[in-house]
């Protein structure tokens, strides 16, 4: 048994749970489990039995244990959440209904709801007599009578759960709190979620939604995560349950199933937290991350080693209010289908042939041309050396598939097709780019690329090259990054108020005094982590719009110095004006606070350099590329020693994922491992 202590992550994804483990010695060691999809619990389990017997690792060395987990977003898509009550305002218990009245599909026929009234149907919303005024004023004290009714209701219609929003209750809190006090007293183990603890903020279709999503995902994630920890107790690691949230932090498990809506899409928060640690050990801050997987890719931006966080996101075309990592996910992928449109052209995605039967080089049955049927027949890809060897792929299945589906319907020779596949979806993924960087007003030339997943890497350069970026970045282990990226997380909490105030009329102690209750809250969420010291670091933000605006932007707020309202203000007009085009001298207002606690992972021992190998001189292919047919020399990664350099054409192959360096580009070996690409002719 080895003497080192341990961090160990775990992703969950569709198809593998990976496995991360990180000694204090600097030993790294990965492994992939195949998931379970009807419980992602078992996936887990057995990596916490067999792995670590594998590897050797005593469970009491294990000194921190990191997961990401996907059961909260499943239990939305599939539908299989709990079944909730709603309580609300009398006369406004249609709302999660109603919704904006915002249409996305104006000229479809048959409209599909775009409210998520699915949570709670009519039949278990009620309503309770009481009014708060948009100042927190009681207008109207709580009626216990009409409370003792609702309550019978939702008792009688059998809910697991109950959600609870009342009018106004951002403002003042008091009847939301007496209302959650009688559900606990007379249903101990009824799980109740409060707006005003949920999304103390204004926009009451918002805060409705996200309240309800919150109490429908709670009872599945508090029997998750309570049967994990069971499954660590009992299996002597000592490490407390640490789970990422959507926000790009960590925090405990206990936290975690207090406020299980922040737990929605953790999984490509975690790959853009190992992004950036993956650009910072080569020196890069500001990055674009594309994390190409078999059905879709997810992009990213990273500025100054921060992710963009954004306010809100999406699930199942739902706007669920909960600060987010900001990943943009496109339908283009490995397994995307190449079709003909209806007026003759080459399209690429969304639909995707999946892992089932897959791609035809898969040789299960598929007959549709693919993004990955492409790289075979281009040459990018070694038909026996697949996922490290694990699957043999049949290139002619491939060939035919293009020249059947593509080919020979446009009248293109085997070549053209092939090429055309991947310059289609290129084009995708480099509009997907500019969605999250020239759209915002940021210059992508200015930036890094960094590939994540099996197909980044395949096409990094082709994109690069189609954004005018001149440095690409392949982290050691891209396939694994996102269970990587769980243990460079920070510990993080945050908390926020409504405060509706103009600029004008805001009065810094009044401020001052709201950051301070919220920063008692984020002290209290951080008593619950088990850290082993560390600085608590405190950030605080306003989201700040025009007077008359609806929409918002956060806007970071230093105390500090003289004049932070003026500082505030400037702050946000140079945001408004990279993010729209445009800014004007209007009086501004503040609508929420929201102070940030965050406590940084400590920092990684120092990994041995990769082991120089000594192995026979690189093998020749023949690949298509843009510029024609190129002989290139194929690389073995794990006998790649740091500092070497290679020159495009080239492959460089490992189990996880295959890197193309196309001509014009340089390679090197940094001292962990990292590919870092570079344009020569833009230096």
């Amino acid at each position: 048994m080895s003497a080192s202590r341990y961090s160990i992550g775990i992703d969950t994804g569709g198809t593998f749970t990976d496995v991360v483990a990180r000694g204090s010695d600097g030993s790294l060691r990965l492994a992939k489990v195949p998931s379970t999809r009807a419980d992602p619990g078992e996936a887990v389990r057995r990596a916490i039995g067999e792995v670590l017997a594998e590897w050797g690792i005593a469970p009491q060395s294990v000194k921190r244990f990191v997961h990401g987990t996907t059961v909260a977003t499943n239990a939305v898509l599939e539908r299989k959440g709990a079944r909730i009550g709603l309580i609300a305002t009398e006369g406004f218990t249609d709302v999660i209904e109603i919704g904006r009245q915002n249409r996305r599909q104006i000229y479809e026929l048959l409209l599909e709801p775009e409210t998520p009234a699915f949570l709670a149907p009519g039949s278990r919303r009620v309503g309770v007599t009481e009014g708060v005024g948009p100042d927190g004023v009681i207008e109207t004290p709580l009626d216990e009578a009409s409370l003792a009714a609702a309550v019978e209701r939702l008792q009688a219609e059998g809910v697991e759960a109950v959600a609870v929003c009342l009018l106004f209750a951002f403002a003042n809190p008091e009847h939301e709190r007496r209302i959650g006090a009688y559900l606990r007293e007379r249903f101990p183990d009824l799980p109740v979620s409060l707006s005003s603890e949920v999304d103390p903020a204004f926009r009451e279709y918002e805060r409705t939604c996200v309240t309800a999503f919150d109490a429908y995902v709670k009872p599945r994630l508090d029997r998750y995560l309570g049967r994990m920890q069971a499954d660590l107790d009992a299996a002597g690691v000592p490490a407390a349950l640490q789970i990422m949230h959507s926000r790009g932090g960590i925090c405990s498990s206990e936290v975690a199933r207090r406020r299980p809506v922040r737990l929605f899409l953790s999984g490509p928060a975690a790959g853009v937290i190992g992004a950036c640690a993956a650009g910072s050990a080569v020196g890069a801050r500001d990055l674009v991350t594309i994390d190409i997987g078999g059905t879709s890719s997810d992009i990213a931006l990273i500025s100054g080693g921060k992710p963009l966080i954004r306010p809100e996101g999406l699930l199942d075309n739902f706007t669920i209010r909960v600060p987010m990592v900001d990943v943009n996910a496109i339908g283009a992928g490995g397994g995307s289908i190449a079709w003909i449109d209806a007026g003759g052209g080459l399209r690429v995605g969304p639909e995707s042939a999946g892992a089932d039967p897959g791609p035809a080089c898969y040789g299960r049955g598929g007959r549709e041309a693919t993004v990955t049927d492409a790289s075979v027949a281009l040459g990018y890809l070694d038909p026996d050396y697949f996922a490290g060897g694990a699957l043999a792929l049949d290139a002619e299945k491939a060939r035919e598939a293009i020249r059947t589906r593509v080919a020979e319907p446009l009248n293109l020779t085997l070549d053209e097709a092939a090429l055309g596949i991947h310059r289609v979806v290129n084009a995708q993924m480099a509009e997907g780019i500019r969605l999250v960087s020239i759209s915002r007003g940021v210059d992508p030339r200015a930036f890094t690329l960094v590939a994540l997943g099996g197909g980044g890497p395949v096409h990094a350069t082709a994109l690069a090259d189609e954004l005018g970026m001149s440095r690409v970045v392949v982290p050691r282990y891209p396939g694994v990054l996102s269970a990587d990226g769980l243990l460079a997380a920070a510990v993080e909490h945050e908390a926020s108020s409504a405060f509706p105030r103009s600029l004008a009329e805001t009065d810094m102690a009044e401020v001052r005094a709201t950051f301070d209750r919220l920063d008692r809250e984020c002290d209290a969420l951080m008593a619950l982590e088990r850290l082993d010291g560390g600085t608590v670091e405190r950030s605080y933000h306003a989201d700040v719009c025009y007077v008359g605006q609806a929409h918002y932007i956060e806007t970071r707020f230093d105390l500090e110095g003289a004049a932070p309202l003026d500082r505030l203000y400037a702050d946000f007009c140079a945001m408004h004006d990279q993010l729209y085009g445009h800014h004007t001298a209007a009086p501004a207002k503040i609508v929420n606070l929201r102070a940030v606690h965050r406590v940084e992972a400590a920092p990684r021992a120092a990994e041995p350099p990769p082991e120089e190998r000594a192995g026979s001189a690189p093998r020749r292919r023949e690949i298509l590329v843009r510029h024609g047919r190129v002989e290139a020399e194929v690389y073995s990664r794990d006998r790649m020693a740091p500092g070497m350099t290679v020159r495009g054409p080239a492959i460089v192959e490992q189990n996880d994922t295959t890197t193309l360096i196309e001509p014009g580009w340089r390679c090197d070996v940094a001292g962990d491992g990292t590919l870092v690409l570079t344009k020569e002719d833009m230096r």
